[in-house]
């Protein structure tokens, strides 16, 4: 039986232990990037490497992306030397990217008509630790026939692998998960900043409300570093970049999204007052100092 062959895109936090998973599961794994100093850790666990994403398309059954945003996509497939060019009928490309529900739609539809390849739309949530673990949940978007070619490799990366719907309907679903996410990390950060005001120890608030409704692991994660003043700004330009696109397409959908919305305005009020768009950012919104 021949084994997929995949070649990979977006080799950072998440991309790299993903693709690395993928070889330990016994995948050939091609990889590309246009910094390829960043790509070493692939190739020591086992990756080769390709000259561009259209002679990578060209040898490899499946291709993963895992970039920045819709226009990071939009280049890699469609630009110059891009997956595009090398692709045809019998191929997939899945992208883990979280970008714009109606670009995934477009890229989707281009490539089948352009050279015959499939599409799966399959943003990731887990965090680096998820796909370190291979645990990753992953919501999917696409087509039956491409689902079940994407299917095989899931077991290496991911804890869950749930068909959506259609294109799109993958990135929606992680959108939400996002908007959950992000309200409730604002809900923490209003509730530390006002026990630390009334002279509560904020850091002894996670073990106080463990095993209570209000128990989550976020509070017992994200809100531990929190009240400790713990850097979240890693992951603070993706948050507020994915919600945006969640309110674009409440407004797309005329789906009024009043806690979403208010929530992505204080994360881009604190980064321009603060320089730091995170939930930390949003609690010196509300003191004076950072807890």
């Amino acid at each position: 039986m021949n084994v997929m062959k995949i070649g990979f895109i977006g080799l950072g936090r998440m991309g790299m232990p993903m693709a690395q998973n993928l070889l330990k599961a016994g995948f050939p794994v091609t990889v590309w990037g246009r910094t390829s100093s960043k790509l070493q850790p692939a190739i020591d666990s086992g990756a080769q490497t390709s000259p561009s994403p259209k002679d990578l398309a060209a040898i490899c059954d499946l291709i993963a992306l895992c970039v920045t945003d819709t226009n990071a996509v939009e280049s890699v497939i469609f630009g110059a030397d891009g997956i595009e060019a090398g692709g045809s009928a019998g191929k997939t490309v899945i992208d883990f990217s979280t970008i714009h529900p109606d670009g995934a739609k477009q890229f989707g539809n281009r490539l089948r008509e352009s050279c015959g390849m499939g599409w799966v739309d399959a943003p990731v949530s887990g965090g680096p630790g998820g796909a370190e673990a291979g645990t990753l949940a992953i919501m999917a978007g696409g087509k039956a026939a491409d689902i079940d070619a994407v299917r095989p490799i899931m077991p290496a990366i991911s804890g869950l692998f749930t068909h959506m719907g259609p294109a799109g309907a993958g990135l929606v679903t992680k959108l939400c998960n996002q908007m959950i996410i992000n309200a409730s990390l604002a809900g923490i950060a209003e509730a530390l900043t006002l026990a630390a005001n009334y002279g509560i120890d904020a850091n002894t608030l996670p073990d106080a409300l463990t095993g209570g409704w209000a128990d989550s692991p976020l509070l017992q994660s994200h809100a531990r570093r929190m009240a400790k003043g713990g850097d979240e700004k890693p992951m603070g330009g993706m948050w507020l970049k994915d919600m945006d696109l969640a309110c674009d397409v409440g407004r797309h959908t005329k789906t009024p999204l009043p806690v979403t919305s208010l929530v992505t305005e204080m994360c881009r009020m604190s980064r321009e007052r603060t320089g730091d768009g995170t939930q930390i950012g949003i609690m010196r919104l509300y003191a004076d100092k950072a807890l």
